[in-house]
């Protein structure tokens, strides 16, 4: 029988609180094709997290009133978060962007102006710039949410057309140290294997990752494994805290933050201690390094080295409940298991030593051979559903180039800039303005226009408030592209209005190196338009406001396409024909043609179409089931690792020691404070605070207390809290709550509010190697303030 709309909500949301919690629910996916009244779908991909969900999109009369996943995806097999579900709703919102806004100065309101006008005003106010103060003062600011053409697009007119790599986006803040981890540990960036994999898997290592709340659908996968075979699958989850990911886990590892750097090497003195490791992998495919000059070093220093950190010294430097029994059974359970996968994000990617955290990650998968066979994989999750394809693969941070390719190395430089048809020397040598750096630029008075898109930095930027004084300087002019108003179009000049999923057409890559087409389905309301259309005719008028004919060039094979799926599709061609072909993410074979034909997209590396309609390679490395790794073969060994990186052609396992975050706790702040997502909202809440649904479920952030804590300080669940760190102060209900640890605190990062903005509060301190910022871990003090305080939950909804 089919499921009435209302029914259809109340199981999906039954269902998502299920796996939430950790419970399974027998439901089935009947009826839910039938579930809503609709005159077609449209197939695509999820908007949110980088999972890549499929979704068709449901529209009656030309409206959109429904998402349903794709029951035929082996991405999500048909089932959806909340989030995922309900995201439909933004399309025809009535707070979107529809028609560009221009004020000359920040203390003015903006007024409503033509296309024609909004262009010449960007193209002279980025001319103005680089005549007057050179081309590195001026910059582009992305996000791991652009597609994959948009991010491709922006960075040749900056890096081809104005002759600066300043070219960043919000990955930088989330997954910069898993690329300097993989490419680091394997040569080459991105996991080796699949989602896949979980349904082999007998050892789940998640650390550094609530993927309850922040993947759901594919904690629903490591639910379902897990309680299908309740006694051959082990879940280890190491965190400083509680999470609803622990509900699920045999083991909870809790340490206090910042320490989990003695944990893994432990882990790693045990594997050698007691002879769990692989003898012939370590012998056929890793050598040892150590230091910036990445010196080979021997079996016998790296063991030496873990003398350091046997599980007795580790358990005192990791406190919580952390024991040497405890190491001993984990680093046990990883080793021999028959198949062990790590999974883990921000937790261990937002640190002073993040791409250490990653190595040591990598370190406990190679020397237990814990890598290429059925079941085990080291797996970095992805935060956004680009960040990979679009930010990683497609040259969106500033010391990359498309396809993997360092900027600082000549022979690759110059072969992107033959590719493109520009004279050699047109690409800087030098690596642009990092994230952190970029916005102490703009504080410094040295980057004088910049380019902000689809993303929010006054909000998401650690250390928040130092930044947005240098945003709100006059002399700083700010183009926005987005959606909706948000926290960084209150600092813009320029707001120029954006279509937005479903209304553009583009490919979206997740965490498993799949990339997913999704297709117009509708125009976008009022006057908004493409991104790529947008950068298009922008660098047109860029050209002649700069007499320099090399920037029309940059956009010359693109003019004429119409915008809906021809333009695009131009993008799409050049970067995977050309910029891909004999790389690691050699991608020629995945055509929208063929694209459009795959129902879960296609895993690179697919250099030709008969093997990107195979699906592509959803093992790095292997022969047989990696063409380059075929094509690779030095010798008949089954694995090939041909990663860029590394010439030896071998896994390097690092000798890495500890270090602890960057500002522990101490008499004046005697608190560690870390942040995380809710289950209901998405990074800004820009889109998701839109959603009744789930503005009614979570209208506004809040601290989490160990009751111990909250007893000591007399805070009871509901009182405000005054959350203070050396850097600025929230004002927070409190959640009374066994998550975080003793002498630890808790804040969703999502409310956009003056008050509950809590990275005004956190570390702008950053990975001296990936340059990736430490969010999850700083000082702070708490107070309870008397009197009640209403609390309303806040929107930018003007501009």
């Amino acid at each position: 029988m089919a499921l009435t709309r209302r029914q259809f909500i109340k199981r999906t949301a039954a269902l998502t609180a299920a796996s939430f919690c950790g419970v399974n629910l027998g439901f089935k996916n009947e009826g839910i094709s039938h579930a809503f009244d609709v005159d077609k779908w449209v197939r695509g991909s999820c908007r949110l997290c980088g999972v890549g969900c499929r979704v068709d999109l449901g529209l009656k009369n030309g409206r959109p009133v429904a998402l349903r996943g794709v029951k035929d995806s082996r991405t999500n097999f048909g089932y959806l978060c909340m989030k995922g579900m309900l995201f439909y709703k933004l399309i025809r919102h009535p707070d979107r962007l529809t028609k560009p806004l221009y004020r000359a100065r920040k203390d003015q309101p903006f007024k409503e102006i033509s296309w024609d006008e909004a262009l010449d005003i960007a193209a002279k106010a980025f001319a103005n710039s680089v005549k007057k103060y050179g081309n590195n003062s001026v910059a582009y600011y992305g996000s791991g949410q652009a597609l994959t053409e948009e991010t491709y697009l922006f960075q040749k007119v900056m890096r081809a057309g104005l002759k600066t790599n300043n070219v960043e986006g919000n990955p930088r803040l989330c997954m910069a140290s898993a690329v300097g981890g993989y490419i680091t540990s394997f040569g080459a960036d991105e996991p080796i294997g699949s989602y896949s994999d979980i349904e082999k898997c007998h050892c789940f290592f998640i650390i550094g990752s609530n993927t309850a709340e922040a993947h759901p659908v594919l904690f629903r996968r490591i639910m379902r494994r897990k309680l299908d075979n309740p006694d051959k699958v082990k879940v280890i989850n190491a965190d400083p805290r509680i999470s609803p990911t622990s509900r699920i886990a045999d083991i909870h590892i809790q340490f206090e933050p910042g320490t989990d750097l003695a944990l893994l090497n432990s882990m790693a003195y045990v594997i050698i201690e007691e002879g769990l490791y692989d003898k012939d992998f370590l012998s056929n495919y890793a050598t040892f390094r150590v230091g910036k000059a990445k010196k080979e070093v021997g079996f016998e220093v790296y063991k030496k080295h873990l003398q350091a950190y046997s599980p007795e010294k580790a358990a005192k430097i990791c406190g919580g409940n952390v024991t040497p029994d405890l190491i001993r059974e984990v680093a046990r359970i990883f080793a021999t298991s028959p198949a062990t996968m790590s999974l883990w994000t921000m937790g261990i990617n937002q640190r002073i030593r993040g791409v250490w955290a990653n190595n040591l990650i990598h370190n406990l998968h190679i020397l237990t051979g814990q890598l290429c066979k059925p079941g085990a994989d080291s797996l970095s999750l992805t935060g956004q559903p680009n960040a990979c394809g679009g930010v990683r693969e497609a040259g969106g941070l500033c010391h990359i180039l498309p396809a993997h390719r360092p900027v600082e190395i000549d022979k690759l430089r110059h072969e992107v800039e033959d590719l493109w048809g520009v004279p050699r020397g047109r690409i800087p040598a030098k690596p642009g303005y990092h994230t952190m750096a970029m916005f102490q630029a703009i504080n410094d008075g040295k980057i004088k226009t910049i380019w902000i898109n689809c993303t929010s930095p006054v909000q998401s930027l650690p250390n928040a408030d130092k930044y947005i004084k240098g945003l709100k300087r006059e002399d700083c002019f700010i183009v926005v592209t987005d959606i909706f108003p948000t926290r960084t179009t209150e600092v813009a000049n320029l707001v120029l209005p954006t279509a937005f999923h479903f209304e553009k057409t583009g490919v979206y890559g997740c965490t498993e190196r799949r990339s997913q087409l999704t297709l117009k389905a509708l125009d976008p309301p009022g006057e908004a338009k493409p991104e790529v259309w947008i950068v298009r005719e922008w660098a047109l008028r860029l050209s002649k406001e700069l007499n320099d004919p090399v920037i029309k060039k940059c956009v010359e094979p693109f003019i004429g396409k119409e915008e809906g799926f021809e333009l695009p599709k131009a993008i799409w061609d050049e970067y995977t024909q050309k910029l891909t072909k004999g790389r690691d993410n050699d991608f020629r074979g995945a055509t929208y043609e063929v694209l459009m034909q795959m129902p879960d997209g296609v895993q690179w590396p697919a250099p030709t179409k008969e093997y990107a309609l195979k699906g592509g390679t959803v093992k790095k490395f292997v022969r047989g089931l990696d063409p380059l790794a075929d094509e690779h073969a030095k010798d008949d060994k089954p694995y090939q690792f041909y990663g860029p990186a590394h010439k030896d052609r071998k896994l390097w396992v690092w000798i890495r020691p500890y270090k602890g975050p960057a500002e522990a706790p101490d008499s004046q702040y005697p608190f560690y404070l870390s942040t995380g997502r809710i289950i209901d909202h998405w990074h800004t809440s820009s889109m998701t605070g839109r959603i009744p649904e789930l503005m009614s479920a979570n209208p506004y952030s809040f601290v989490e207390i160990n009751p111990e804590d909250a007893s000591r300080l007399g805070i009871k669940p509901g009182d405000m809290v005054l959350v203070e760190s050396r850097r600025g102060k929230n004002l927070l209900p409190a959640k009374v709550v066994e998550g975080p640890m003793k002498g630890m605190v808790f804040v969703y990062w999502h409310d956009q509010h003056e008050d509950r903005m809590i990275n005004r509060v956190t570390k702008d301190a950053f990975d001296p190697g990936s340059k990736e910022p430490e969010f999850k871990i700083c000082s702070a003090r708490i107070k309870r303030v008397s009197g009640p305080k209403p609390l309303k939950p806040f929107l930018v909804n003007s501009v």
